[in-house]
């Protein structure tokens, strides 16, 4: 097991092994309410809207706390040994993301360790931010890590010229692997490689109990198949291959509450909002959005070959 000290060190951990962190002497309780001051996010249709525009932060289900923007999922996951943070989204939505942890009567500084889905700057420009904040390493497969490290992608990312600039470098990355389970205390969150949407790619699976009842939460990376107007999918198929993997994992996931990095690719706010018709707890809801993945997957490489991609 490797502790705080190892991991400033940056040394990779024995495949499948638990990362786990000291217990924190100060962990909060939570508050009972939120912040009230801050508005509802507005409805939308477009997940390219509310990145940087605060959510109020609440309850999913447990220990699991949404604590992002109105457009980008962050999440706390907490323990009274500590707290793990998934997400940082973008730079200007990390200062957010700590104003909604302290808004829920948590200490940021009992964060132990931050958690990313994908090296992009709208999950991962937040991070460095974050890190400051609370002190904690951020834990990466080992694709992210370089992009992560420096700010900057490069041609194994689909989308890399679409990105005019960086993002702020993360100090402090620790590279994980696939299986790895971080743990914190009474948490255990399991890194699943999800790599397509990029080669990082990576989904996150725990439980989180209210009382006798427990739930398999899953917060599962994007599956989109977007590039730049150079990459091409069907000339690289090792990436293909490892997308098509991905998604079978995804399928098979633990999954009672189904979390995604942009709260509308999963209805989280009509699902919290309790919409008929959108329940929070759906056992199938991984499976589906693997199906949706896969299609829109067959459908890149369909179009690549009719030339109406890139």
């Amino acid at each position: 097991m490797l502790g705080l000290a190892l991991l400033a060190a940056c040394q990779p951990a024995p495949r499948g092994a638990p990362v786990t962190a000291a217990a924190s002497p100060t962990a909060a309780t939570p508050a009972a309410t939120a912040d009230r001051d801050i508005p509802a996010c507005a409805a939308s249709d477009s997940a390219m809207e509310g990145w940087n525009e605060r959510a109020p932060p609440r309850r999913i289900f447990g220990n699991t706390w949404y604590v992002g923007t109105c457009g980008l999922t962050a999440l706390l996951v907490t323990s009274d040994a500590g707290h793990v943070l998934i997400d940082g989204a973008t730079a200007p939505a990390g200062p957010l993301i700590e104003a909604n942890i302290r808004a829920l009567g948590f200490d940021p500084r009992d964060v132990k360790y931050l958690l990313n889905s994908h090296e992009h700057y709208d999950h991962a420009a937040g991070l460095a931010y974050l890190q400051g904040a609370t002190g904690a390493p951020l834990l990466a497969r080992a694709p992210a890590v370089a992009t992560l490290h420096t700010g900057i992608s490069d041609r194994s990312d689909p989308q890399q010229l679409e990105f005019k600039e960086g993002f702020p470098a993360v100090p402090v990355v620790q590279t994980i692997d696939d299986g790895d389970t971080v743990r914190v205390g009474p948490l255990a969150l399991t890194a699943h490689a999800t790599p397509g949407h990029t080669a990082g790619g990576t989904s996150w699976t725990w439980r989180s109990c209210e009382g006798t009842r427990c739930l398999d939460m899953a917060y599962t990376d994007s599956v989109s198949a977007l590039s730049d107007r150079q990459y091409r999918y069907s000339e690289h198929p090792a990436m293909v291959a490892a997308f098509r993997r991905g998604l079978d994992t995804i399928a098979a996931l633990p999954c009672d509450i189904h979390l995604t990095p942009h709260p509308l690719a999963s209805d989280l706010f009509a699902r919290l909002q309790g919409t008929p018709g959108k329940p929070l707890v759906d056992a199938g809801a991984c499976r589906r959005y693997a199906q949706s993945g896969r299609a829109n997957l067959e459908k890149r490489l369909s179009d690549e070959t009719s030339g109406l991609k890139p």
